[in-house]
């Protein structure tokens, strides 16, 4: 027999879900975990972690998170409350909402983009 090692559930809480290379999942998901996804996700994806799309990953639809750095393709609507990430092996086409945004170069960036803050809108108002 192999000995078992019991894990409190802070422990397994810590370990970020995973959706592997082989895995295709549809649907919706609403997690307060953090995401690591190599496969492909098509649906709603809605975290308060982070969203960490691998380079032959794929996710199509709506995605909200509060951090994710991308390095594979996203499709659909990303919103991201504070760091988007997007590293020079991605590609993203569609509408980005975010706090901040750092690009690579090399990434593909096909989306229209909003930058979340009212000090920065503010400037631009007339008076």
């Amino acid at each position: 027999m192999f000995a078992e090692k019991k894990k409190s559930g802070s422990e397994f809480s810590k370990l970020p879900n995973h959706i592997s290379t082989t895995s295709k999942v549809k649907g919706d998901i609403v997690s307060e975990e953090d995401f690591r996804i190599d496969g492909t996700f098509e649906g709603n994806l809605t975290t308060t972690g982070k969203i960490v799309l691998g380079e032959k990953g794929s996710l199509k639809g709506i995605i909200k998170c509060s951090n994710a750095e991308i390095l594979g393709k996203v499709s659909g609507t990303l919103t991201v409350d504070n760091l988007l990430s997007v590293k020079s092996t991605a590609n993203i086409e569609g509408d980005v909402v975010t706090g901040k945004l750092s690009i690579e170069a090399g990434a593909a960036f096909n989306a229209t983009c909003q930058m979340k803050g009212t000090a920065k809108a503010e400037t631009f108002k007339k008076k």
